[in-house]
């Protein structure tokens, strides 16, 4: 460890040789290294070559610069680990009331009890060391910071942005996503890409937990989803793959939900199998809304050998398919109440002639109001295709 630095200010010579001879077993051990200054001016110049000086000990009254507008000079430095300790005579308590109520940290009286003094060095430098831990804490909560808002900015990279994002079958379909992160990164995901030129995947899903090892175990999701999507020829093949790859290197149990769809774009046909997840909702073209079969197959990369089965349904002209995580249905108000997919329909029922930004916006407002001042507990996402 280093040696803490302290610095004498004193117009009093005998007093250095006092420090250096009480002190002189902490000096040659490297735990303590003097400097002495006789006013306020040399010790700023002291101070100004030496920086990293946390203790002063400083007499009052002293020629030039006296001890309190050195204290002054000493409070615009900012430093929050340096201390300083006043010294001055008994009778002069006014002045020591004065350095006291202008930060510093502890007083000594002349003549000075080199023992006591010793004890308030020691309670000095323990709030120095707190100092400095807190210090370090802090930075690391800030590299933290840091690292976190590149995971997030990572995060929202690796997801879709462009819409449309089939511009050449924009006359035949709309999709639109959204996924708004409850803490600084979050576990949800959605994908969607080309697998020929008929057929489009459709993935939403969420990871078990929250924060950094829910938005890793989403990332390694994610990309084996999709790899598996352009090799498989099947919803269920497709989920059967990814569980077994996922399964063999999930940790701490962890899991993922996904609805996973077939779109076929000319036909409007979809096979879907559905692993755990909360089950889509279709908005027809009369402003009706019906809620697909509850999932029969588990959450994936939980257990290896599950075969996942899929399911078949067809989106007719002027229909959406309404994908979306339980962050939506689940998001609770102050008085705890549950959004609930009664609400998600009611708003829905109104707009069967909106595009799916505008529906996905919607919903977002009205979740944003229902919610108020309650704090968000879970990643919201949905995704939305609109058959034209």
């Amino acid at each position: 460890m280093a040696a803490i630095k302290i610095l004498s200010v004193d117009d009093e010579a005998p007093l250095e040789l006092l420090m250096k001879q009480y002190f002189r077993r902490k000096i040659r051990n490297g735990e303590y290294e003097f400097y002495f200054a006789h006013n306020g001016l040399e010790a700023l110049a002291i101070l100004y070559n030496n920086p990293d000086i946390e203790i002063i000990l400083s007499d009052i009254n002293m020629p030039e610069m006296d001890g309190l507008t050195l204290l002054t000079k000493v409070n615009e430095m900012r430093n929050p680990a340096l201390r300083v300790i006043m010294v001055s005579a008994y009778g002069d308590m006014k002045n020591i009331r004065q350095a006291m109520n202008n930060g510093a940290f502890d007083f000594a009286t002349k003549p000075i009890d080199m023992d006591d003094l010793a004890v308030t060095i020691e309670k000095a430098i323990e709030q120095i060391k707190f100092v400095h831990e807190s210090q370090k804490a802090h930075t690391q909560l800030e590299s933290i910071k840091r690292d976190l808002n590149t995971a997030r900015d990572i995060q929202q990279y690796i997801l879709p942005r462009v819409f449309p994002p089939f511009p050449e079958d924009s006359d035949k379909l709309d999709i639109f996503a959204s996924m708004e992160a409850a803490k600084d990164i979050g576990g949800d995901f959605y994908d969607f890409f080309r697998i020929d030129e008929d057929r489009i995947a459709l993935v939403i899903a969420d990871v078990c937990g929250k924060g950094i090892p829910a938005a890793l175990f989403m990332a390694v999701s994610r990309t084996m989803i999709h790899a598996k999507g352009m090799q498989c020829d099947s919803a269920g093949e497709c989920l059967t793959e990814a569980n077994r790859l996922l399964a063999a290197y999930s940790v701490d149990c962890m899991f993922v939900t996904v609805f996973y769809a077939i779109y076929n774009v000319k036909t409007g046909f979809i096979s879907f199998c559905n692993g755990g997840h909360n089950a889509p909702h279709v908005l027809r073209a009369d402003g009706t809304t019906v809620e697909l079969p509850k999932a029969k197959n588990m959450v994936i990369g939980a257990f290896d050998g599950v075969e996942y089965k899929e399911e078949t349904m067809q989106l007719e002209r002027g229909e959406t398919l309404v994908m979306f995580t339980d962050g939506v249905t689940e998001a609770v108000n102050s008085a705890d109440e549950e959004f609930g997919t009664e609400r998600l329909d009611a708003i829905l029922c109104t707009m069967a002639d909106k595009n799916c930004q505008q529906m996905v916006e919607a919903i977002k407002a009205v979740l944003s109001e229902f919610v108020g001042d309650a704090e968000q507990s879970d990643d919201i996402t949905m995704l939305l295709l609109k058959r034209k």
